[in-house]
C-alpha cells in the first residue's frame, strides 16, 4: 500500500482505515475498467443479445455517473443538489425496466410436453375394466391354520 498522509501529517486512526479502503476500492474500479476497454465495445455488442446489450449500457451509465457524483463530493459540491442525481435515478428507473422484461423473458419459458404430462397425470382416472376381459388369476396364500 502506498503512504496516505505526507510526512509530518496525522490523522486519526478510523480515517486511515476509510482512506485505505477507498484507495482498494479505487483500485479495483481501475482494474475493472481496463479489463473493460480491453476488447472493443462493438466486439463487445456482437456477443451480447439485445437484453444484455442494454444492461451493459445502463451499468456502463449507471458507473459513470456513480463515479461523477463521487467526484462532485471531492469537490465539495453536494451531489443530492446536482442534476446527477436526477440522471441516477433515471437511469434506475431504466435497470429495474431491463429486470421486469428479463424476468419476463424467464418466466416465459415453459417445456410444454412436461406442463401436459403434469396436467394429463394430475387429471388422470383409471379406466374401468369390463367383464368380458379375462384377469390371470392371482394364486392364493395359502394360510396356516392355528390349532385352538
Amino acid at each position: 500500500m502506498s503512504e496516505m498522509a505526507a510526512p509530518g501529517e496525522e490523522y486519526p486512526t478510523e480515517i486511515q482505515d476509510y482512506l485505505l479502503a477507498f484507495e482498494r476500492s479505487v483500485a479495483s474500479v481501475d482494474e475493472m475498467l481496463k479489463t473493460m476497454m480491453s476488447v472493443s465495445r462493438s466486439e463487445l455488442l456482437q456477443k451480447l443479445d439485445p437484453l444484455e446489450q442494454a444492461k451493459l449500457d445502463l451499468v456502463s451509465a449507471y458507473t459513470l455517473n456513480s463515479m461523477f457524483w463521487v467526484y462532485l463530493a471531492t469537490q465539495g459540491i453536494n451531489p443530492k443538489e446536482h442534476p446527477v442525481k436526477q440522471e441516477l435515478e433515471r437511469i434506475r428507473t431504466y435497470m429495474n425496466k431491463v429486470k421486469e422484461i428479463a424476468d419476463r423473458k424467464k418466466a416465459a419459458k415453459l417445456d410444454k410436453g412436461a406442463a401436459s404430462r403434469f396436467v394429463r397425470n394430475a387429471l388422470y382416472e383409471p379406466k374401468p375394466h369390463h367383464k368380458s376381459t379375462k384377469k390371470t388369476p392371482v394364486p392364493a396364500k395359502k394360510r396356516k391354520h392355528h390349532r385352538t
